[in-house]
């Protein structure tokens, strides 16, 4: 056992260094980026069409003659500001300052509103969400100074709507399948190469040759482990590309609501359960390079994988919204649903302990795999040839 962990060592440092310092993998990291750029300009320019659009409401609950003060202040400095700089503020006149339930007109009336301001000119009251309070008070404070031309500043009281737990679940929800989305983008893409990369050591019969010195097992394991961390690679190259460049765009981070188990540790099973849904595809991509011979033969038989994978991710994607039912838990028991299926588990449910069970169970099944390629490479390629037939025929001559 000590020997083929080994053996694998050496292969996949010698897969992953050559695979790492040749010129093709720097052009496999640029070519992302081009649709990349793209998508982050198209972002921008959406998010600026959005902002133009969705223009936020506060609603106005003061007195009639502060809130005519307030609105004539915000025509004078949208004349100098702009108007898009400045929230719309819209009277309510059916709300009074001192209403006890002024929270449940942000929903309740003909048009959302962004938050609401109540009180007085002198002591302004805002009530809303914690992200728009802490975004609009700065533009409110300055407004009750235009209209009092008051001298000091005006402190204004904030006044947070908490969030609801339908809130909180669409959110979770939301991550749940966000992260399905990027585990199999990234496994469809990067899990072909272990494929072309078999395929191609057997035509120059590199394969063969390592075969007569290393255990197969060994050869395999390597070789998908030289794959893993190639993909791991180039996904840190990505991800701190988009980070960088969501950061210029948005001048900073967005502030995302958080999956159950939290964003450390939901970042690390997006590592975990990426690794093992490559490695489960890996591995039978492994099996189908054994069987063929020719790159047609690979485009034959890699088909139905690829349209298989996508009925999986189908599976782990409609059992989301069923958590406990027996659909959600055919898609965590099944190996290659099982990433995808417990990624959305971990957006949703806090207890940890099941992700140790089915990291355990995929790489179990990943072995199964690795072991059964190995008996079709020894039976397609390692009894194949010349050499071979004539074995065969000397033993059937003897017998």
């Amino acid at each position: 056992m000590i020997e083929n962990i080994r053996a694998a060592y050496v292969i996949a440092r010698r897969d992953f260094t050559a695979i790492i310092f040749s010129k093709s993998f720097f052009f496999f990291l640029l070519g992302p980026l081009f649709p990349l750029a793209i998508g982050l300009a198209a972002g921008s320019l959406g998010a600026q069409v959005s902002e133009d659009i969705d223009q936020p409401v506060i609603g106005v609950a003061l007195e009639r003659g502060e809130a005519a003060k307030l609105m004539k202040a915000r025509s004078a400095l949208a004349r100098n500001l702009g108007s898009g700089s400045l929230p719309e503020l819209i009277i309510l006149n059916d709300v009074s300052p001192a209403d006890p339930d002024i929270k449940d007109r942000l929903n309740s009336g003909p048009r959302p509103l962004t938050a609401i301001l109540s009180g007085s000119l002198e002591a302004p009251k805002l009530t809303g969400s914690q992200r728009d309070v802490k975004r609009w008070s700065g533009k409110v404070a300055l407004l009750a100074e235009t209209a009092l031309s008051a001298p000091q500043p005006v402190m204004v009281e904030v006044d947070f709507v908490a969030e609801t737990d339908s809130s909180e679940k669409r959110a979770q929800l939301g991550i749940a399948q966000g992260g399905q989305v990027i585990l199999i983008l990234l496994t469809m893409i990067l899990a072909g190469m272990v494929l072309s990369n078999l395929v191609e050591e057997k035509t120059n019969k590199i394969i063969e040759i390592l075969a007569a010195a290393i255990p197969m097992d060994a050869i395999f394991l390597g070789k998908l482990f030289a794959m893993l961390g190639m993909a791991l690679v180039g996904i840190t190259v990505w991800s701190s590309l988009g980070f960088i460049g969501v950061s210029v765009m948005n001048a900073g981070i967005p502030d995302l609501p958080a999956p159950a188990v939290g964003w450390p540790l939901f970042s690390v099973l997006m590592v975990l359960y990426f690794s093992m849904a490559y490695l489960l595809l890996g591995s039978l991509f492994l099996g189908i390079g054994a069987m063929a011979t020719t790159v047609r033969e690979v485009q034959t038989l890699s088909m139905p994988v690829t349209m298989g994978q996508l009925l999986v991710f189908f599976l782990a994607a409609t059992s989301v919204t069923k958590l406990g039912e027996p659909i959600e838990w055919f898609a965590v028991i099944f190996p290659f649903s099982s990433p995808f299926a417990m990624i959305a588990r971990a957006a949703q449910m806090d207890n940890i302990w099941q992700h140790g069970l089915a990291l355990a169970w995929q790489g179990l099944f990943t072995l199964i795999i690795i072991r059964f390629s190995v008996i079709l490479f020894r039976r397609n390629v390692m009894k194949s040839g010349s050499g071979a037939r004539k074995k065969n025929l000397f033993a059937r001559m003897r017998g």
